[in-house]
């Protein structure tokens, strides 16, 4: 049994924990952090996920973002989850969380950087016309329209969030 709940300044130090075991050395350094610097995430979409025992098996965070000045967006990102706990498909039950919960929460588009074959599952698809800072790859950068038509006509670049 999983049990989703929403992260809290307790959870802080583990969570950064497993992003640190999960991604490379300098993940930091991404330009996607550039664009989380002095913004708060999306708190009531940051989740964590512990089983029984309540040993942390996978985290999710989500921040705001803007698109050409004008758009604003969710930035999925960084999800992660144990290795021991790896395959059991946490990692989509947290982000289809996330999606749902961000729908319900008003919220239209949402895009992330990451690789299409695995996120194209729950709906993400490339967007041509946004430009995530370099030196990101722009065939990694895909959107989800939690709204219909949310990314029609949405160009430019992705800018911290105001």
């Amino acid at each position: 049994m999983t049990g989703l709940r929403e992260e809290t300044p307790a959870d802080w130090w583990e969570v950064e924990a497993l992003f640190d075991l999960s991604f490379a050395p300098g993940r930091t350094a991404l330009s996607s952090y550039r664009l989380r610097d002095g913004v708060d995430p999306v708190r009531e979409l940051c989740l964590v996920s512990r089983d029984e025992g309540g040993i942390l098996g996978g985290a999710i965070r989500v921040w705001p973002v803007t698109i050409g000045g004008q758009y604003d967006a969710l930035l999925l990102g960084p999800v992660a989850v144990h290795p021991t706990r790896q395959g059991e498909g946490l990692g989509g039950l947290l982000i289809r969380a996330v999606l749902s919960r961000a729908e319900a929460l008003g919220w239209c588009r949402i895009m992330l950087v990451g690789d299409a074959p695995y996120y194209g599952r729950f709906g993400f698809t490339r967007l041509a016309t946004v430009e995530m800072p370099p030196p990101t790859n722009p065939e990694r950068v895909l959107g989800h329209a939690l709204c219909e038509g949310a990314w029609d006509g949405v160009a430019g670049s992705v800018e911290r969030h105001a």
